[in-house]
């Protein structure tokens, strides 16, 4: 019984009909039979086994649906969260290598600006843009996944997609500054070009940055007031906070000072101010006097530079003039006076 058949047929599914009575629909031009509404022909010879699989099993039914659907949202789900724990250890790796754990402890200083403070400032940029590269790719998988399921409930998605390529590019070519702002953002924290507590100098406003946005840098001037600066507008950046800082403290005098007397009382006040706490911790370098910077009818300026700890310039410097002032005082050494211009009056 069994030899009469190339396959092996199951005794107790016998049944009548044929090929096409069980794996086609009764419509016109139907699809021809599947591979495996076939094979279970072939293997059962029974009709109704055989329909049950092609209404149930094959080609566009509930059953085969069903598994599309949810593979396709567990492969998105998977794809997901692979990419966020690349995304993760990228950044995280980014975040622990801007400054070796030695390095760190060597470098432990108290200013606002030491290494330390800026490893972290690292780390948190670096957490940030984990932030968005996972939104992103969130958006992007899930997105995809979504439209995926939507051709499976037989929705003709070219509409749609017509529809969405002129909507984005409508919006796209409206928001084209926001765009740039958003790119710019991007870069800008990727470089690490400066970061909150930076003063920095963008030509339209200088001043302490409170904020930064993938859109916008908020900053503070000197006094106090606060400037919303969209990045795509920010075409340079003066960062006086990054690294290091140096005090630029030119000097005046008058023409028959002794400038031999006045270098060293220049030198003497700078090095003291540099081994003295607080400013051993600040000052980086012994301080140096460059000699005489400009000549003019009225005074000889004299010029002496020390290099500080990145935003503590401003203070190194204030406390360098009172304290030269004060040793010029002890010297007998005038500083030169400029006589006021009254030729516009």
């Amino acid at each position: 019984m069994f030899a009469r058949h190339p396959m092996t047929t199951l005794p107790f599914l016998g049944g009548k009909g044929t090929l096409n009575d069980a794996c086609t629909d009764k419509v016109p031009n139907a699809s021809p039979p599947t591979t495996g509404c076939r094979w279970t022909w072939q293997v059962t010879h029974n009709t109704h086994v055989a329909h049950w699989y092609h209404d149930w099993l094959d080609g566009k039914s509930p059953i085969t649906w069903t598994v599309k659907v949810i593979l396709t949202i567990v492969i998105a789900l998977v794809l997901r969260n692979l990419t966020h724990k690349l995304i993760t250890k990228v950044t995280v790796r980014m975040a622990e290598g801007t400054m070796s754990e030695r390095l760190r402890e060597r470098t432990r200083t108290i200013f606002d600006g030491s290494p330390v403070l800026v490893s972290e400032r690292r780390r948190q940029r670096a957490e940030t843009m984990g932030s968005v590269l996972r939104s992103i790719s969130s958006l992007i998988i899930l997105g995809a996944a979504a439209l995926t399921v939507l051709g499976y409930l037989g929705l003709d998605l070219t509409p749609f997609l017509a529809s969405a390529s002129i909507v984005g590019v409508a919006v796209a070519f409206g928001a084209q500054n926001l765009v740039k702002d958003f790119l710019t953002g991007m870069f800008m924290l990727l470089e690490d070009q400066y970061g909150v507590g930076d003063v920095i100098d963008v030509g339209t406003a200088k001043g302490t940055v409170e904020a930064v946005t993938l859109r916008t840098t908020r900053l503070r001037d000197v006094n106090g007031i606060v400037w919303y600066v969209p990045n795509g507008e920010i075409k340079r950046v003066g960062n006086e906070s990054q690294n290091w800082a140096r005090v630029v403290l030119d000097v005046p005098v008058e023409y028959d000072v002794d400038l031999d007397k006045v270098r060293t009382i220049l030198a003497e006040t700078a090095s003291a101010l540099a081994v003295e706490p607080p400013w051993d911790e600040i000052i980086l370098e012994d301080p140096t006097v460059w000699g005489v910077q400009a000549l003019s009818g009225e005074a000889i300026v004299v010029r002496v530079v020390c290099k500080t700890a990145p935003g503590k310039q401003a203070d190194t410097a204030r406390e360098l003039r009172e304290r030269v002032k004060k040793a010029f005082d002890a010297a007998g050494v005038a500083v030169a006076t400029f006589k006021e211009d009254t030729s516009a009056a």
